[in-house]
């Protein structure tokens, strides 16, 4: 990805959280200086990976696969006492331009994620077969609100705005945003996230982005961290 399409996608997801009226902690607005996440205090928040995470996972076209997430708060699972025992975190996705995060199962965590705000959020499941990829030929049982819900092979289940389904480990799932719905502004309420060992996509995909530095950086990326340059 461009930088200039990593620093409008952080802008657009701003906007969008002024207009659901959602505030995000003040480490959101950070500027992109190395020495604002070389202060003592801030160890966690870098150890953690608080903050944004633009991405395409790979694929080259943002605006059909990729999305932009923010993590509010994480814990480590290599480090005891590190953070918290739970993480949480913003994801946003466009409508009208058929942007998703492409079909994948988790190893460890176990995620509540929940429509926000905005528009009609689309998760399509499907189970795991022996050979570790995914099975659409079996139902999925996942709890929707606190309900048990058998999902038919493959269903794509609509959560309306205030509503949201439980993802246990070994559940593959894709999500998206119903078109003419409108933006689509997603929670997330899990176990500890690890983004660099705990996801398994159904096509082989890398979870960072490669950036094309075409502009200066407006924030810095979760991932940048530990490469942060002035």
């Amino acid at each position: 990805m461009k930088r200039s399409q990593i620093n409008a996608a952080i802008r657009w997801a701003e906007t969008l959280c002024k207009e659901h009226h959602i505030t995000l902690p003040d480490f959101a607005r950070f500027a992109a200086d190395r020495n604002e996440f070389l202060k003592p205090s801030r160890k966690n928040l870098v150890k953690t990976m608080l903050g944004w995470d633009v991405t395409d996972f790979g694929s080259g076209d943002f605006a059909r696969v990729g999305a932009v997430l923010f993590t509010v708060r994480n814990g480590s699972v290599h480090e005891v006492g590190v953070g918290t025992p739970y993480a949480e975190k913003y994801i946003f996705l466009k409508d009208g331009c058929e942007q998703e995060i492409p079909l994948h199962y988790h190893i460890q965590k176990t995620e509540d994620i929940i429509n926000r705000a905005g528009g009609i959020f689309c998760c399509q499941l499907a189970a795991r077969g022996a050979d570790g990829k995914p099975d659409f030929t079996r139902p999925v049982r996942v709890l929707r609100d606190g309900e048990y819900y058998d999902a038919a092979p493959g269903e794509i289940i609509e959560i309306t705005t205030g509503n949201s389904i439980t993802l246990e480990p070994g559940v593959y799932h894709r999500f998206f945003a119903k078109t003419g719905c409108g933006d689509l502004l997603i929670g997330e309420v899990s176990r500890i996230n690890d983004d660099n060992t705990d996801n398994v996509f159904a096509v082989t995909r890398g979870r960072w982005c490669a950036v094309d530095e075409d502009e200066p950086r407006y924030r810095l990326l979760v991932n940048e961290y530990p490469e942060v340059e002035a």
